[in-house]
C-alpha cells in the first residue's frame, strides 16, 4: 500500500516493553486446562509435503481467542474481577471475553464495531454479555470501551496489547512444537498481533530453526509495514475495513507485538482477497473445515505464496495456524460458490 493512501502518522516507541518468557505461556498452558481444547493438526494436501493446519477454528467459541481472554480474566484478583469486565472487539476477541466472564459468573460488557459478523455479535450475547455497538473504527470502539470501565468500575481486557494475551495465545505455538519435532516453519494470521506474537515467542524458544510467518491482507497490511518500518504504523479505519478478513481490521498492532514481532518473526507476506476467499474453499474441500477469512490467511500464503513466506525447498513439517471459523452462513456460501459464479 503507497505511503500516500493517507494513513495516521507513525507512533514511535521509545522503549521497547519486556518480552513474554516461555515461562508465562507454560503457566498459561495450565491456567487453560479443561478450557481451551489442544487442537488437533490436520493433514493438508499430500502425506509427503507434511503440511497441517492447526484447527483453532474447533475451539469452543470456534476461535483462538479463548485462549488468551481466559488468560486474562483468571489473572485479576477475585474481588476486582467479581466487578465485571469489558473489552472492544470485532468479534472473536469478544466472543472469548463473554465466554471467560460467563464461565467466571462474572459481567461483562463488549463494545463491537457496527461491522462485525451478525454471527459473532449474537455469539457474545447468547454468552450474556451486554453488547454496545459503536462505528468501524477501532479507536472509536476502544475509547469507547475506555469511558464505560472508568464510569462502572470494570476490568479492561484488551484484545492483544496486553503481555497476559500474548501468553495466552502463545499456547497454540506451544502445542505445535510440543507435537511436532521435525517443524520447519509456522504461518500465522495476523490482526492486532497477539497471536502471532505468542506463536512466534513459543516456537522461536522450542523450535529456534523453524521459519515463523505473520500472514495478514493486502488490504489491512499496517502489520507488514510496521514491521519492516520497526515502529508502528496505524491505517485509517477506511481502507483496512475494506478486507473480508474482519477480524484483521485493527487499524494497528500493538507496541507490544511489534517488539515481539521484531526479536522473533522472519517476515510477514500479504494475500489477496481472492487468495483468502480461495483458503476458505479450500479448508472445506480439502479438510472438511469451516474457516473465516480472517483464519484463512494463513492458507492462502501457503498455498498461493510459497515463495515470498521462504517456504521453497524446506525439509520437515509446515504448519498453517487457522485462527477461526465463526463466519455468517449466507456469507459463507458467497465464499464456497465456484470462482465466477452467479
Amino acid at each position: 500500500m503507497p505511503a500516500e493512501a493517507g494513513r495516521a502518522t507513525p507512533e514511535v516507541s521509545l522503549a521497547e516493553p519486556a518480552l513474554v518468557s516461555l515461562a508465562q505461556i507454560r503457566a498459561a498452558a495450565e491456567t487453560l486446562r479443561g478450557i481451551a481444547l489442544r487442537t488437533p493438526l490436520v493433514a493438508f494436501g499430500p502425506p509427503e509435503r507434511r503440511q497441517f493446519l492447526k484447527a483453532e477454528s474447533l475451539q469452543p467459541i470456534g476461535a483462538f481467542k479463548i485462549r488468551g481472554a481466559y488468560v486474562a480474566v483468571a489473572g485479576l484478583e477475585p474481588g476486582v474481577r467479581a466487578l465485571g469486565v469489558i473489552t472492544y472487539s470485532s468479534g472473536n476477541h469478544a466472543q472469548g471475553v463473554a465466554r471467560a466472564a460467563r464461565l467466571f459468573g462474572v459481567p461483562a460488557v463488549i463494545v463491537m464495531p457496527s461491522d462485525a459478523p451478525l454471527i459473532k455479535r449474537q455469539r457474545v450475547a447468547a454468552d450474556g454479555a451486554e453488547v454496545v455497538i459503536v462505528g468501524p473504527s477501532s479507536d472509536e470502539r476502544r475509547l469507547v470501551a475506555e469511558q464505560i470501565a472508568a464510569e462502572r468500575g470494570l476490568s479492561m481486557i484488551p484484545p492483544f496489547d496486553d503481555d497476559r494475551i500474548i501468553a495466552g495465545q502463545g499456547t497454540c505455538g506451544l502445542e505445535i512444537a510440543d507435537d511436532l519435532p521435525d517443524l520447519a516453519a509456522v504461518l500465522v494470521p495476523v490482526g492486532g498481533g497477539g497471536l502471532a506474537a505468542g506463536v512466534a515467542t513459543a516456537v522461536r524458544a522450542l523450535r529456534p530453526a523453524a521459519r515463523i510467518i505473520g500472514v495478514e491482507p493486502e488490504l489491512a497490511a499496517d502489520a507488514r509495514e510496521s514491521f519492516q518500518a520497526g515502529r508502528v504504523v496505524a491505517w485509517p479505519a477506511e481502507l483496512v475495513g475494506r478486507t473480508i478478513a474482519d477480524g484483521t481490521r485493527t487499524q494497528s498492532i500493538g507496541r507490544r507485538n511489534l517488539a515481539h514481532f521484531l526479536a522473533n518473526l522472519d517476515d510477514i507476506v500479504t494475500v489477496s482477497e481472492d487468495e483468502i476467499g480461495a483458503a476458505v474453499r479450500l479448508a472445506a474441500e480439502e479438510c472438511r473445515l469451516v474457516v473465516e477469512p480472517s483464519g484463512a490467511l494463513s492458507i492462502a500464503a501457503l498455498r498461493f505464496r510459497p515463495a515470498e513466506a521462504g517456504l521453497a525447498g524446506i525439509s520437515g513439517s509446515v504448519v498453517a495456524v487457522v485462527s477461526g471459523g465463526n463466519v455468517d452462513p449466507a456469507r459463507y456460501r458467497e465464499l464456497l460458490a465456484p470462482a465466477g459464479a452467479g
